[in-house]
């Protein structure tokens, strides 16, 4: 093994004045990165809470057609009826699930939570470059879900064309009325859009100019590897979902007609513009979930990370390549052969560097001294689910079997293995881990691990048999699968889905009560509990305003640098020496 001088030593002295805050600024309108992250954090676990809620309703619905949800009388109509969901509000839930567990849950807790926490704590910084911007990007992003629920409550229903919201569908008004759901949906993220630019310029601001002495792009941890991509990605992609967002919503209110063939509009092009963002946006939330994997699955197998260049690698060939498979989407919109099998080719080649980072994770564990706590648990399920979401999506790269399976049951389970099985693992991995450093107390293990065994069981209960269903031709998005003759030998196949989508619902309660007990009497946290390796376990649980006092750290060596001899099971952190003399003292 390399000798490498890993630590830091005293580092910049530069004194440091704290006015007194009030509640407001420091609760509410706080500027400092810590409590912008926990702010994001609360507000995706709220909407985590609906965004379920509303997908055991679909739930519901499809495993016994119009018949009246439990608990659900009060809701009037044209909503329910006695109790049962009608049409029209089916297509309404299942935009908005889709849209705030995608907008809502996980963009705000991978991306805001984690990445404004972490970042500064990571690379050694005070705060974020611009804090009153980061404060600024909070609350419009809280005020875009407050206009996104407010649609449910305006003239003419809420929107329900789907989460990509295809026009010409959305863009008619004539028949429809001017139906302020679909425009406030619009509104909601434009403003969305502009609450994540802010962010992202602030976070690659952040990485580039604030990172501490010694702190090299290649000593960063993969986690804010992830972090600096996804800020880029953000920052190129979102300018065209706003555009196109701004076009449709010109379509429905001032007469024009970019998407409307009657006036010689290309509904086509709301796909495209749609896509260049929409597929981005996919490893937007897949990308923070890659980073947050490598770092716990470092720590808990006793070994640095596997290949750490060709993970940092490998995460920029993603993004790169993010930018030229969006034409996938659409091997059914009639597009030229020829440029389907480009679209074929640029997908197939985007499962390379995913793979390399698969290969890597496995790398890593294997010969490793593995720790399974609640965090590690989180961490393989991830690497497990990702990987059979991304062999599915092999399937769907293949443009003649793209054919056959295209707006079936099989996309649903793709995207769920990805999303959830990926983002949402990813989530309750980071929980865990940076709890301490959050709140400064520790995470019961025993509900850690009775929330990940029956979360991960039911996940699968509920996702798998969507194979199933999609390769036996069952639509995606029909309100009522009894009216297919050729469904209803399936129909026992959604039931079981159902009812593992409840057990999926009741299996998050352990997690609720662990969280907020844990919050309020959890034991208390030491700095390091993890023996983890990056700057942030440097700084106390709960880091202070400024996070290291007086002192800024001065870095020696990378996080996944090798140890020398007889120091590996303790792992030292970046601001302790590594150096033999030291590390025998140790």
């Amino acid at each position: 093994m390399a000798e490498s001088a890993v630590a830091v030593g005293t580092g910049q002295a530069a004194h440091v004045h704290h006015e007194e805050l009030g509640f407001w600024r420091t609760y509410v309108f706080s500027t400092d990165h810590k409590m912008i992250g926990r702010q994001f954090l609360f507000l995706g676990l709220f909407m985590m809470i609906l965004g379920g809620v509303l997908a055991l309703m679909l739930r519901w619905q499809l495993a016994w057609p119009e018949t009246q949800i439990p608990g659900l009388h009060w809701v009037p109509e044209p909503f329910m009826y006695d109790g049962a969901m009608g049409p029209e509000f089916y297509n309404a839930v299942f935009t908005m699930h889709a849209t705030i567990m995608i907008f809502f849950v996980v963009m705000p807790i991978l991306v805001g939570c984690f990445g404004n926490f972490l970042i500064p704590l990571m690379i050694g910084a005070r705060d974020m470059a611009f804090p009153v911007l980061n404060m600024l990007s909070f609350w419009v992003g809280a005020v875009s879900g407050v206009v996104m629920l407010a649609g449910f409550f305006v003239p003419g229903g809420h929107a329900a064309g789907g989460w990509t919201s295809y026009a010409p569908l959305t863009a008619v008004t004539q028949y429809t009325g001017v139906n302020w759901g679909q425009n406030i949906w619009c509104i909601s993220l434009i403003i969305l859009a502009v609450s994540s630019l802010m962010g992202s310029i602030n976070y690659i601001t952040t990485i580039i100019n604030m990172r501490a002495p010694g702190m090299t792009y290649f000593r960063l941890p993969l986690v804010i590897w992830s972090l600096f991509i996804v800020a880029i990605l953000l920052l190129l992609a979102l300018p065209v979902l706003t555009s196109a967002l701004a076009m449709l919503l010109f379509d429905r209110t001032l007469g024009t007609s970019f998407f409307l063939p009657a006036g010689g509009g290309e509904p086509l092009l709301w796909q495209h513009l749609f896509w260049f963002f929409g597929h981005p946006e996919v490893y937007i939330l897949i990308l923070p979930a890659m980073g947050v994997a490598s770092d716990v699955l470092s720590v808990f197998a006793r070994k640095p990370i596997f290949g750490y260049r060709a993970m940092a690698y490998s995460m920029i060939a993603i993004a790169f390549l993010s930018w030229i498979v969006w034409g996938h989407h659409m091997f059914q919109s009639g597009m030229n052969p020829a440029l389907g099998t480009g679209f074929m080719i640029s997908t197939m080649v985007i499962a390379v560097p995913s793979a390399i980072k698969t290969f890597n994770w496995l790398g890593t564990l294997w010969g490793g001294s593995i720790r399974f706590t609640t965090p590690m648990l989180h961490a393989l399920a991830f690497v497990s689910m990702f990987v059979i979401g991304g062999l599915s999506g092999i399937f769907m790269a293949s443009t003649p079997v793209d054919i056959f399976i295209h707006d079936t049951y099989f996309i649903v389970a793709h995207i769920h293995y990805v999303v959830f099985g990926g983002s949402v693992f990813g989530i309750f991995a980071a929980i865990a881990y940076w709890f301490p450093k959050l709140f400064g107390r520790m995470m019961n293990e025993t509900l850690g691990k009775i929330h990940f065994w029956l979360t991960f069981l039911a996940f699968n209960g509920t996702f798998f048999p969507m194979h199933i269903l999609g390769v036996g031709g069952h639509m995606r998005r029909i309100y009522n699968p009894m009216q297919y003759e050729f469904l209803l030998p399936l129909q026992p196949v959604n039931v079981f889905i159902t009812l593992s989508a409840l057990v999926l619902g009741i299996a998050q309660i352990p997690f609720v009560i662990n969280f907020f007990w844990s919050l309020f009497a959890g034991k208390k946290a030491e700095r390091n509990p993890w023996q983890a390796n990056t700057l942030e376990w440097t700084a106390p649980s709960p880091p202070p305003h400024g996070n290291w006092g007086d002192t800024l750290p001065v870095v020696y060596g990378g996080p996944y640098e090798y140890s020398p001899p007889g120091v590996s099971e303790d792992y030292l952190p970046q601001t302790q020496s590594r150096v033999p003399h030291l590390a025998a003292a140790h």
